[in-house]
């Protein structure tokens, strides 16, 4: 990837297969995150949609990426993924299909990702289910946190990027 790569290069699959092209989030504040419907933080499905809800209407996206390397907590398909997040948590941001986010398979987004914003003392991997990426209006990756951040604590970091 050249220095000049931005999260809108990438091209990800929709949870029902279909292509987009993160590029039409262009001018959107994004939070990315990898999601699991069995893991402990799995409450924050709650959060990310009362956020996206909060802030969809000023240019505000969430993107989901289910993710079953941390304790095969994401066993389901791409319809129970989505059955599952609707039923339970009510979640209307978008979900997008099951990947990789470390190791050899990783999807190429989270490559990116992973790079622009290591975690603690440098590592990139990922280390485990609702890891978040926060991306400003640029497409530029701004901060990355921690699995334990919830959703609604990142409220003042998306207002700003949003300009309020």
């Amino acid at each position: 990837m050249s220095n000049d790569t931005s999260i809108y290069d990438f091209t990800v699959k929709q949870l029902d297969g279909t292509p987009e092209s993160l590029a039409a989030f262009r001018g959107k504040v994004l939070l990315i995150v990898n999601t699991a419907s069995n893991c402990g933080f799995t409450p924050q499905y709650k959060g990310l949609e009362e956020i996206y809800q909060k802030y969809h209407e000023q240019g505000f996206e969430v993107l989901g990426f289910p993710c079953n390397q941390f304790g095969a907590q994401e066993p389901g398909t791409a319809d129970e993924i989505g059955a599952f997040c609707e039923k339970n948590y009510g979640v209307t941001f978008p979900l997008f299909e099951k990947i990789d986010v470390n190791g050899d398979h990783a999807a190429p987004l989270y490559q990116y990702l992973k790079n622009a914003a290591p975690g603690l003392l440098g590592s990139e991997g990922i280390k485990w289910n609702f890891t978040k990426f926060l991306v400003n209006k640029d497409g530029a990756v701004v901060d990355r946190f921690a699995p334990q951040t919830k959703p609604e604590a990142l409220a003042a970091d998306i207002e700003k990027l949003l300009g309020k």
